[in-house]
Parts: structure tokens; C-alpha cells; sequence
């Protein structure tokens, strides 16, 4: 909306800008402490060490965004009395218009309107449901109803909207996931720092850092090993390069040491998205070459810390213990350090920089591409002889992997065939939008569970698929406004990358969780901080989310006129 000329008064027009930049300076001081304490505090918390851990993060995540959206609403009401004192010939629409530059309608972009379509999915489940309670608070499941659902879309606005990006936060959510990393490799190590074993050793031992379950543990470790590897990539400060190869060292150590075969996905998703963002100058390619070599080393180093201390760990197993058992891995990392000091070597005695015409990234990109379809291929052509061919004893090792059946997964087999089952028994309308958010459970109750439990001696509450979940809650047009939300949202963040580090690695770390979402489950010990970074990036991304405003030169009271030099200073942030 455009201010009429009777509006345009100078002083009007420098109160107004006043008005404008305390009310987003303080909104992005609200926000910032609340990302601090989600990136922070919320990792770490604690109450009954494992017993209570999901009510216990539940709560304080719920906690903050309600007392940031109050604060937010509290906020825009104390303005708006202040733009009435002091702005008196202004109408209110025509500053709200200039709260964030340009418009809201013309900073509306794909991924915010299928997160709103998401959302009113969501509602119409709940509203329809045959659990309409159990939907809004998730109580009967893992607390993912639409009330915890409605906070993620409200907290993606506020921070996308609102904050501007700054990097530092994403540093303090390294530091904050060093020390879960580390709680998470001692408990490796049966050192039990926490003394959350001590009670109940083998009942415990599913359980590791201060995020429990080692699935949850995983997915939040996977978060940090994206944001630290792309941040390692990218960066051109020398510091900040040790720091957050540190990072990933840390976190690589602990992702591997989590004992979960989820992380093979965030590991696959890493090495997979990076050459399409390095392979465009000879310095992107060296350091993704040093992240395989310390891979390999990391694996071969722990391999012999597992045979030094055989008696204190858990032990590797799976895929990681497949390839730290190969000899060919003694030689392997030898010649990768050969390569890669090699090719760092060639880079600093070239330093100028490198970057490849247009199309030969493209036709780079295009070769990694085909390599990647080709080892998918590859592996579907596996999965369909491990699985038909009935000689499922040539797999060895692998055949775990590879064989589909009911007992695929630690039971996610049989509970994938049963979530295809229900979903198929839906009503059309309840196929359109589920049986109400997180009510899985609910369904099972009342529909296969006898059966279950005579076949498994289990309860699934939950699908262990994210997106299978979202199918039979939320119906298919959630999931599909769920996913085309993430692939929107991939794309203007993949398409904004250049503009700082931390959008891409926001990106990674995003990409890692959602792969692993393939065999695990959202909830609000992990969850949440996925949001968080997807809302970060995106609010880099935006016109004015770069760069971070730190003050302004003049900031007068809204009654007193701001100076010229100062006025033209706001209107360009």
C-alpha cells in the first residue's frame, strides 16, 4: 500500500521509519535469544535422565514459541500505540505495509504457501478426525499433533520473516553439538559420564548423549555433520576452516559411533549434494577429496581403537564394520592423504582462482549426476535379485540390507506393509487427509492390533517413516503439500547459496535429516531443530535477510526526526 500524499510529510516519513526500525530490531532480538536457547539449551536438557526426555524437550520447545509469539503480538500492539501518538495522519495498514521492504505479497514464495497448505491440511485432518483430541496434542503418540505442528509453521514465519542472518548462531549450534557428540562417544567408550547407565545398564544401551533413543541421536548428529561439512567447504577464512573441520571430525566420529544404520543416509546425502556445489574451481574439489580421505581414516582409526579397547566399547557393526574390516582400507586412506596433500599443494602454489566455464560445470555436473543414477540403478538391480532371484545366501553380510521382509529394518518391514494396509482401508475422504495428526496409534488400536501383536509381540505407534506417517495422518494431499514444502524450499535455498555459507549449509543439514526420515520418525526432541534451520536459511534467503543489521547509526525516539544520512541508511536494509 502506498502512503497518499497527505502522508508524505518529512517528518512523518523519518517518525515512520523510526517506528519501523525498533520494531524489527527488537523482533530480531526476541528471536535471536530464542534461537539461542533452541540451538543451546534445548540439545542439553535434562530432567529424569531418559525417562521423561521427550515431555521434557516437548515442553521447552512449546514454551519458547508461545512466549516468542506473545512477545511478537505484544510487540506489534505497543507500536501500533506508539504509531498512533506519533503518527496520527498515517494510517496503520500503510506502516505494517513497510515492515519488512518491498512487500509481504512480493516476498510470498512457493515453500510458504505450501507450508500454509500443509498446515490447513493438518486442520481439516484434526477437525475430521474420529480422534479429533488425540490429533490436536498427539498425546496417544509422540506429541506431533496439530498443535505442535501449528508452532512449526508459526516459528518458520517469525524467523524467516522477522531475523536476519546471522552466522554466529550457527557456530553456537556447532559448539552446543560438540558436547552432545562428545556424551555420545564416551557412552562408545561405556564411560557414562551422565551416570544415566548406572541403575539399568542393559536396558540402556539403546539409549546415548542427551537426545536418547540412538536413532533421535543420529538424525540430530547427521544435522551437524551437513551443516559443518558444507561449512568446511565454502568457507575462505582460514580459522573458520580448522573450526569447522573440527566439527566434522567430531561429529563424523560420533555419527559412526552412534551405532545406528540411519547414519549411512546423512553420510550418503553429505558426499552425494557436495560436488554439486564444489566441483566448479579446483579448491571446491580438493576439499571435498580431504572430507573422503578423513572418512576413511576416521573408519580405519576407529577400527583400531576397537580392537585396542575390546573390552570397554560396543563395538562397531553393520556396513561400518563391513568396510573397517577390509584390508584394502590399510592402503586406501595412505594413498587418498597422498592425493589429497598433493592436490592441496598444487592449490597453494596456484592460489589464483580457478573457476570453471559455465559449461564445463554444467557438463560436470551433469557426469556426477550420471554416476549417482547409475549407483542407484545398481542398487535397485541388487534389491530386486537379493529379493527375487531366492539366493539370498550370495549376499552374506549384506543380505540384511538387501532381503525384504518383516523383519527388515528391526521391524520396520512389517510395519511399512501394515501403514500401506491401513492407508488402503482409509475412507476416500480419510485418504485425502488421514486419520488426524499423529494418530497412528489410535488406528492400530482399533483396527490390526491383535494381529500385530500376535505377529511381532510389538505396538507400533508410528509408521518409522516420516513420510509414511504423514500419509496415514494427514492423508495424501499433507504429504504432498509436505513435500513439495521441503522441494521448494530446497531449491531457493539451493539457488541462494552463493549469497552466505550458512544458507548452504543450512541446506545440507536439512537434506541429512530428511534422508534419514526415509527409516525414522519426526519428534520433538529432533524435529524442531529441523525446522529451525530450514527457517534460518530461508530467512537468509529473502531480500533482506542478508546481510545481519547489526545497529543503526541513529535510533531516536519515534517522536524526534531521524537524520537524512540516517533515513536513507534504513531504507536500504
Amino acid at each position: 500500500m502506498k502512503i497518499t500524499a497527505s502522508h508524505t510529510n518529512p517528518d512523518n516519513s523519518r517518525n515512520a521509519d523510526a517506528i519501523i526500525f525498533q520494531y524489527r530490531s527488537a523482533a530480531n532480538k526476541m528471536i535471536e535469544t530464542v534461537i539461542f536457547l533452541l540451538v543451546t539449551v534445548f540439545p542439553l536438557i535434562l530432567h529424569d535422565s531418559y525417562y521423561d526426555i521427550l515431555e521434557t524437550k516437548y515442553c521447552f520447545y512449546t514454551l519458547c514459541i508461545l512466549i516468542l509469539s506473545g512477545a511478537m503480538l505484544l510487540l506489534a500492539f505497543y507500536m501500533a500505540g506508539i504509531h498512533r501518538k506519533s503518527l496520527p495522519g498515517v494510517p496503520a495498514k500503510a506502516l505494517l505495509s513497510r515492515l519488512h521492504p518491498g512487500s509481504w505479497k512480493k516476498n510470498f514464495c512457493a515453500a510458504d504457501a505450501m507450508v500454509l497448505g500443509f498446515w490447513l491440511t493438518a486442520v481439516i485432518s484434526t477437525l475430521q478426525s474420529r480422534f479429533p483430541y488425540e490429533a490436536f496434542w498427539g498425546n496417544e503418540g509422540r506429541y506431533s499433533g496439530l498443535f505442535l505442528l501449528t508452532l512449526y509453521v508459526v516459528s518458520y514465519f517469525l524467523i524467516s520473516r522477522f531475523w536476519f542472518l546471522n552466522g554466529r548462531l550457527f557456530d553456537v549450534f556447532l559448539a552446543s553439538g560438540m558436547i552432545l557428540c562428545l556424551f555420545g562417544i564416551t557412552d562408545y567408550f561405556q564411560m557414562d559420564i551422565l551416570h544415566f547407565r548406572k541403575d539399568s545398564p542393559a536396558s540402556m544401551a539403546s539409549f546415548t548423549s542427551t537426545l536418547g533413543n540412538i536413532n533421535t541421536y543420529t538424525a540430530y548428529v547427521g544435522m551437524l555433520l551437513g551443516l559443518s561439512a558444507a561449512l568446511f567447504a565454502l568457507e575462505k577464512n582460514l580459522k573458520k576452516s580448522i573450526w569447522y573441520y573440527a566439527c566434522f571430525i567430531v561429529s563424523l566420529t560420533a555419527i559412526i559411533l552412534g551405532r545406528s544404520d540411519n547414519a549411512y543416509l546423512s553420510l550418503a546425502a553429505v558426499f552425494i549434494f557436495l560436488p554439486f556445489v564444489l566441483f566448479s574451481d579446483k579448491k571446491g574439489r580438493w576439499k571435498y577429496l580431504f572430507l573422503v580421505t578423513t572418512f576413511f581414516t576416521a573408519l580405519k582409526m576407529i577400527r583400531i581403537a576397537d580392537v585396542r579397547f575390546a573390552d570397554r566399547t560396543f563395538g562397531l557393526f553393520g556396513l561400518f564394520q563391513v568396510i573397517s574390516n577390509l584390508k584394502v582400507l590399510s592402503v586406501l586412506a595412505p594413498v587418498l592423504w597422498v592425493l589429497t596433500v598433493t592436490l592441496g599443494f598444487y592449490c597453494w602454489k596456484h592460489p589464483k582462482k580457478e573457476t570453471l566455464k559455465k559449461h564445463r560445470t554444467i557438463t560436470y555436473t551433469y557426469i556426477w549426476a550420471a554416476l549417482i543414477l547409475t549407483a542407484f540403478l545398481l542398487i535397485c538391480l541388487l534389491l530386486f535379485d537379493a529379493n527375487k532371484s531366492g539366493q539370498e545366501e550370495k549376499y552374506a553380510a549384506l543380505g540384511s540390507y538387501l532381503i525384504f521382509n518383516d523383519r527388515w529394518g528391526s521391524g520396520r518391514g512389517y510395519i511399512w506393509k501394515k501403514s500401506l494396509w491401513l492407508y488402503s482401508h482409509l475412507t476416500p475422504m480419510g485418504k485425502l487427509f488421514g486419520c488426524g495428526p499423529d494418530t497412528f496409534g489410535c488406528l492400530v488400536s482399533q483396527t490390526i492390533l491383535l494381529q500385530m501383536q500376535n505377529d511381532t509381540g510389538m505396538f507400533f505407534d508410528n509408521a518409522h517413516n516420516s513420510f509414511l506417517q504423514y500419509l496415514v495422518t494427514i492423508g495424501l494431499l499433507g504429504l504432498a503439500f509436505y513435500l513439495l514444502f521441503l522441494g521448494a524450499s530446497f531449491v531457493r535455498l539451493f539457488r541462494n547459496r552463493t549469497r552466505s555459507p550458512y544458507i548452504a549449509g543450512a541446506l545440507l543439514a536439512v537434506i541429512c535429516y530428511v534422508s534419514q526420515s526415509l527409516v525414522n520418525l519426526d519428534l520433538p526432541i529432533v524435529t524442531p531443530v529441523m525446522w529451525l534451520l530450514i527457517s534460518m536459511g530461508m530467512a537468509g534467503s529473502t531480500p533482506t535477510g542478508h546481510p545481519h543489521p547489526v545497529s543503526s547509526p541513529v535510533c531516536p525516539s519515534p517522536g524526534k526526526a531521524i537524520p537524512e544520512s540516517s533515513n536513507r541508511h534504513n531504507k536500504r536494509r
